[in-house]
Parts: C-alpha cells; sequence; structure tokens
C-alpha cells in the first residue's frame, strides 16, 4: 500500500480538509495523520473522511499535538522520563490519540517510546556523525566510538527500556479494544528507546500479543547504518516477521533525513524484498520537500513497485 504522510504539509494549513486535498492532488488516497496537527484541523479531516475523500491508513503518536506545545514535538512527553508528570501525560495523550485512531478506523498508531536522557546524542553518536561528515577521522577511531556508544547505552538504558514496557503493558488493553495496532517505531539516535536489540526484546516479550507490532523507518535505519551501527538490510531481514509498515524517505550521507526517495543513500531495490507490498509504505517527508520532486518520485515509484499500489 502506497501512503503518504500529513507531517509534509500540516503546517501550511488551517484547515484540515484543504491538507487532505494537497495530498489527494498527488494522487495518493491513503494518508497517516501525523504528529503536529493542531486542534482546529480536526473538524476539516472529518469532513474529508465523512466524504469518503480519504482512507486514514494510520495515526502518528500524538495526535492531536499537545495544546501546550506550540511546535511540532512528537517527543515532548516520554514514557521513559524521569518526571512522573511528563509520564502520565505521555500515557494520557497516547489513549486520546488511540480514540482518534479508531474514530478515522486506523489500522495502527505509531509510537514513539522515548529516550535515555542520561546519554545526550550531541556527546554520542551525535559526535559520530560530525567525525564522519568532517572525514579525517581513521577507521580504528570511528569504531572506538561505536563501541563506546554501544557499551554506555546497554549500560544506561535497562531502566528507560522497562517503563516503556510498562508503559505498552497499559496501552495495548485500549488498542485491543479499540482494535488498533501499536507499531513500535525504529528510531533515528542510537540513545532512543527501544535499540534494535531492545526491540526483539519487545517483540518477543509481547508474542502472545496481536496488538503490537514493529513500525519500520527507513530513514532513521539508515541513519545508523551510515554511522556503522547496523546493517540496514540484515536488520530489516531479522524483524520482518514483526511489520506492520514502514517510513519511506531517504538520507543524505551520512545523518539528513526526510529526503524524497530516489535522491539519496537507500536501496529500495534491495530493502523492498522484506517489506511485503500489501504493508503501509507510507512517504513521511520533510516540509521543505517541493511538490515537483515528489511528483516525479512518485511516478518512479509507482513503475519500479506497481505491487504497492493496492489499498
Amino acid at each position: 500500500m502506497l501512503a503518504f504522510s500529513t507531517c509534509w504539509n500540516n503546517a501550511r494549513h488551517s484547515d484540515g480538509e484543504s491538507m487532505i486535498d494537497e495530498i489527494l492532488n498527488l494522487g495518493v488516497r491513503d494518508i497517516e495523520l501525523s504528529h503536529g496537527m493542531t486542534v482546529s484541523k480536526i473538524p476539516g479531516i472529518r469532513r474529508a473522511f465523512a466524504g469518503d475523500s480519504f482512507s486514514c491508513c494510520g495515526v502518528h503518536n500524538y495526535f492531536p499535538s499537545p495544546t501546550e506545545v506550540l511546535i511540532d514535538a512528537p517527543d515532548a512527553y516520554e514514557f521513559t522520563s524521569h518526571r512522573p508528570y511528563d509520564r502520565k501525560r505521555a500515557m494520557d495523550m497516547t489513549l486520546k490519540s488511540l480514540e482518534f485512531a479508531a474514530e478515522f478506523k486506523a489500522r495502527y498508531l505509531v509510537l514513539h517510546m522515548g529516550s535515555v536522557p542520561r546519554m545526550p546524542h550531541r556527546k554520542w553518536t551525535g559526535k559520530l556523525a560530525h567525525m564522519l561528515k568532517q572525514g579525517n577521522t581513521t577507521e580504528a577511531r570511528l569504531e572506538k566510538i561505536r563501541l563506546r556508544c554501544i557499551k554506555k547505552r546497554r549500560k544506561t538504558g535497562k531502566l528507560y527500556f522497562q517503563r516503556s514496557l510498562e508503559a505498552l503493558e497499559t496501552i495495548v488493553e485500549k488498542a485491543s479494544e479499540y482494535q488498533v495496532k501499536l507499531a513500535i517505531e525504529s528510531r533515528s539516535r542510537y540513545e532512543d528507546v527501544p535499540t534494535e536489540e531492545e526491540m526483539l526484546i519487545l517483540q518477543k516479550h509481547f508474542s502472545d500479543n496481536e496488538w503490537i507490532g514493529y513500525w519500520h523507518d527507513f530513514g532513521h535505519v539508515q541513519l545508523k547504518h551510515n554511522l556503522g551501527l547496523l546493517d540496514h538490510d540484515h536488520w530489516l531481514q531479522e524483524i520482518s516477521q514483526h511489520l506492520l509498515g514502514a517510513h519511506v524517505h531517504d538520507v543524505d550521507w551520512p545523518d539528513r533525513d526526510h529526503r524524497v526517495p530516489f535522491t539519496g543513500t537507500l536501496d529500495y531495490d534491495a530493502l523492498l524484498r522484506h517489506v511485503k507490498p500489501e504493508l503501509p509504505h507510507v512517504w513521511e517527508l520533510s516540509p521543505r520537500r517541493s511538490e515537483k520532486e515528489i511528483r516525479l518520485a512518485l511516478r518512479c515509484w509507482r513503475e519500479k513497485f506497481p505491487d504497492t499500489l493496492a489499498s
């Protein structure tokens, strides 16, 4: 299934119906309602949905955005936070997102599970990305930093991963009630929760629960691939049995993501072998990407991957 996320054009619209119409004009009818959505756009989205203008394949937490957060900030509240208020707010907003997902007959709700606050990105894999871009560091030095990152993350991450599991135990009860699957997303930063190692543990923990699965973000995983932290093809093959769908975008080497497909470092011909064509392939693009380049890439996608076009 070819689908499109509202994260591309949400900020340009004050009315939800016109936002939906702009995506429909690209020739895509299946739409993911993404984070950063203001409450004021909901009536327009409801009108479009009631008129059968589009099909909502999924929703991305938090939807709508918390009213007190004035920017698009899907990680404003984290299940892993040391602040009880933040954890409760994350839970309350997620349950509200589930209600909207059910209203729009979404298949899934994409979730970010949090991060490890004791491991600031800029000092760890952010530093690794900076060194790669500078291009004057030996591979031995880079590998030493990678190993330090992995060791530090394993040592400090257990508490925060446990908090994410505990949150999911509560959320999945409502997900079952609403008949909406929880899609746990692969994150762009190694300091986030879960890592790939933790994702396997998470999926095993909930192996008897049909309402939890894995959401593959091609750009996020490619960032880690470019940093030498994993092999993208190998990881996707390993996790594919748990796959609910994917965010599709490309990456300018090494770490600029949400680019238009076919303009960066991703080898979609190889990677899509591991993704069933009927699963949602949701284009999640930066608002800076032009309609012209998107239309060109969509034409290429339809020619190369026609099996993904059926809803």
